[in-house]
C-alpha cells in the first residue's frame, strides 16, 4: 500500500512538472510569476512549521496555480485598460479551469483544491466557491499570500509595480478580509528579518529537496 501511495505522489509531481513545462512555453510572464510565488510560498510553509517535503508539494502547487490562465486569450491577460465585467469573468474562471484539468489528470487532491481555492477570501467573498475563514485550505490561504505579494510588487501591463512598504500596507489593510491574518503576520515578519527576502523579478530558481527513490 505504501508503495503505491509513494508511486501515486511521483506520478503526481511528474504531471504538474510537464504543466510547468507547458506554462513557460505558453506564457513566460506567468511562467516567472509561478517561480517566485512558488518560493515564497515554501519558504512561508516552511517558518509555519510544514515539513520540507510539505512544503515542497505547496511549491508545486504554486508552479500550476495560474494555470487555467494559459486558456484564456492573451487580449484579455495582457490587457492595459480595465477589464470588463465579462472579462472580469473570464479571468476568475481561472482557478477552477487549472483545477479541473489536474482532476483530469487524476493528480493528488491536494494539489486540485490548492490551485482551485487560491483566490477565496477569508470574510467570503472570494470565488469559485465562496469559502469563509478556515473552511479554506490552509495551502491555499498561504499561496494566496504569496501570489498577491508578488502580483503587487512586479510590474504589469495594467499598472507600475508598487514598493515594499506599500504592498506591506496593502497585505496589513486586507488581513481578515482577503487574507488570513496569521499567514499574513507570518508573511510580513519573514519579509522584516530577511532583508533580501523578495526575489527579483527574473526566473529565480525553485529550492530542491532530496526525495526518497
Amino acid at each position: 500500500m505504501a508503495t503505491i501511495q509513494y508511486d501515486r505522489e511521483r506520478e503526481s509531481r511528474a504531471i504538474l512538472l510537464s504543466f510547468v513545462k507547458s506554462i513557460q512555453e505558453r506564457d513566460i510572464v506567468t511562467y516567472e510569476h509561478s517561480r517566485r510565488v512558488a518560493t515564497y510560498a515554501q519558504r512561508l510553509a516552511r517558518y509555519l512549521g510544514w515539513s520540507r517535503c510539505e512544503a515542497y508539494d505547496l511549491a508545486l502547487a504554486a508552479l500550476v496555480h495560474d494555470l487555467g490562465k494559459t486558456w484564456i486569450a492573451n487580449d484579455i491577460l495582457n490587457k492595459s485598460e480595465a477589464l470588463s465585467k465579462d472579462e472580469r469573468r473570464t479571468i476568475e474562471r481561472h482557478p477552477a479551469i487549472g483545477a479541473g484539468i489536474l482532476l483530469g489528470c487524476d493528480v493528488h487532491p491536494f494539489y486540485v483544491e490548492t490551485v482551485l481555492h487560491h483566490h477565496e477570501a477569508w470574510d467570503g467573498s472570494g470565488y469559485p466557491s465562496g469559502l469563509h475563514g478556515e473552511e479554506i485550505p490552509l495551502s491555499a490561504r498561504i499561496l494566496a499570500v504569496a501570489d498577491v505579494y508578488d502580483a503587487l510588487t512586479s510590474q504589469r501591463p495594467y499598472r507600475v509595480a508598487l514598493s515594499d512598504d506599500a504592498a506591506c500596507e496593502y497585505l496589513l489593510q486586507r488581513a481578515s478580509i482577503n487574507y488570513d491574518p496569521t499567514v499574513v503576520a507570518a508573511f510580513l515578519h519573514l519579509l522584516e528579518i530577511f532583508p533580501n527576502f523578495r526575489l527579483p523579478q527574473l526566473v529565480c530558481a525553485l529550492p530542491k529537496i532530496n526525495l526518497p527513490g
